[in-house]
């Protein structure tokens, strides 16, 4: 499993990590990256200052930081991020304190599945961080998840002219996870790692999301999977309420 090295190096990991949200989210102030890594203001500021003399980032005239030239353009999830990752969060937290798993936050960029938040559980085999990883999303179990909820137009044009995708069979797949209403990632993606994904639709019905509870592939328990499936669906629905208050018209932002 791709957990973090136990040689880490902080502020290296803490450069990369802002480079990743800079490439992904496409702007950050100095108090979100400070927020986001954990640090202080000034160390933020620091560490944004050596991604703008490096080319990795761009300070504008209103303080904002942007992706630099030498991040290569990628694929926008048209999910807003930033909220997206605030909402969930305090969530994706109580889920994994309750299960002691760790779950994930991740959203659908083409035919891939992005990690936008993880939050990793205490024990000494898990899965660890994803955080701006991709994988395929017709293998991931949140991929499944959205992939499910996409007009069969949408789907069709997702894959046209792949030769390695089985439309057929990814459809027969995608109508029984919209009949089970969750998704099962088993080593799929990763040996030894298995997860479970739930949808997160905004008021509006469509799927901006998907959550996901990954665990050791040795703890997977088949006759836990109920109990696992309603702890996402329930920590789903508390997020698909709080993001619908984020984005009322009438809400207050900070």
């Amino acid at each position: 499993m791709k957990n973090k090295p136990p040689y880490a190096i902080d502020s290296v990991d803490h450069a990369l990590l802002l480079a990743q949200t800079l490439q992904q989210e496409g702007q950050l102030r100095v108090t979100d990256a400070a927020e986001r890594l954990g640090v202080s203001p000034s160390t933020a500021h620091r560490l944004l200052a050596m991604l703008v003399y490096r080319d990795f980032a761009e300070r504008t005239a209103d303080r904002k930081y942007v992706p630099g030239r030498m991040l290569r353009p990628a694929r926008v999830s048209e999910a807003p991020l930033a909220l997206l990752r605030r909402v969930t969060l305090p969530h994706l937290r109580a889920l994994t304190d309750r299960l002691g798993e760790s779950t994930n936050l991740v959203v659908l960029v083409g035919t891939e599945v992005r990690f936008v938040t993880t939050v990793e559980c205490s024990r000494p085999l898990r899965v660890g961080d994803r955080v701006g990883q991709s994988l395929p999303a017709h293998l991931a179990s949140g991929g499944k998840m959205m992939l499910a909820a996409l007009p069969p137009g949408e789907l069709e044009a997702l894959y046209e002219g792949s030769g390695e995708i089985d439309l057929p069979r990814l459809r027969r797949e995608l109508t029984l996870v919209r009949k089970r209403g969750f998704a099962v990632n088993d080593q799929l993606t990763e040996t030894g790692v298995t997860a479970i994904g739930a949808a997160v639709r905004a008021a509006s019905g469509g799927t901006v999301a998907a959550i996901s509870l990954a665990m050791p592939t040795a703890r997977f328990d088949r006759r836990r999977l109920q109990g696992w499936v309603v702890e996402l669906s329930t920590t789903a629905a508390l997020i698909e309420r709080d993001f619908a208050d984020a984005v009322r018209p009438d809400a207050v932002t900070g």
